[in-house]
């Protein structure tokens, strides 16, 4: 008797980007074009915005347990991200991917830098805003933040985008339309022309980062 295949493995995608470059709004608008995509809930030690659902946002927890979970080496990655920590539970990703479930990921160079250590077949994807101006004004445009923190973000984003070039794919979201496409493209496995080493990505950072 002929015995069964064995299921395909899902794949992870890692999607990281500097603050204001409209990753969650991509991530949301991909996870509705592609409803088979999954999304890996995060464990952070910040406290719940209005709105946020335990154990579907995130998994909220004190530092005690986060900083257990580190101990016990229970995350894929994680990483400690303005004042607040960050992990990905590796169990909840494994059990996903077993059972042939497509995960989207998303974090900071830091932790994509963890899971491409554990998990190198993972699928990276960077997305760069069109212009530091873009950035700014998309950051101001929130309203929820003080002049101080806009400015530690554009800071911090600087730092973000220098690492870039260390992810296989990269998207520049200067038309949403256009950066969603490319991003299914990627999941589609038809992103060749999105990878990092195209010769147009090259001056774009040279501009973000000066």
């Amino acid at each position: 008797m002929k015995s069964a295949e064995p299921s395909r493995r899902g794949r992870l995608f890692v999607i990281a980007a500097p603050s204001g470059a409209g990753k969650t709004s991509l991530v949301r608008a991909l996870m509705d074009r592609v409803p088979s995509l999954g999304f890996s809930v995060s464990f952070t030690t910040r406290q719940p915005r209005p709105r946020e659902v335990d154990g579907h946002d995130y998994h909220f927890v004190s530092e005690a347990r986060f900083v257990e979970k580190v101990r016990r080496n229970e995350f894929l990655e994680h990483a400690r991200v303005f004042d607040n920590r960050y992990g990905t539970g590796l169990a909840e990703v494994e059990a996903a991917l077993a059972t042939g479930k497509d995960l989207i990921l998303e974090i900071d160079w830091q932790g994509a830098r963890q899971v491409r250590a554990r998990l190198p077949e993972a699928i990276d994807i960077f997305i760069l805003p069109p212009s530091r101006d873009a950035l700014e004004e998309r950051l101001r445009n929130r309203r929820s933040d003080t002049p101080e923190v806009i400015a530690r973000r554009l800071r911090d984003s600087v730092a973000e985008m220098s690492h870039w070039s260390e992810f296989r794919y990269v998207v520049v979201n200067d038309d949403f339309e256009r950066a969603l496409e490319d991003m299914l493209a990627i999941v589609r496995g038809d992103g060749e022309r999105l990878r990092r080493d195209r010769p147009e990505l090259a001056p774009l950072a040279a501009s973000l980062l000066a």
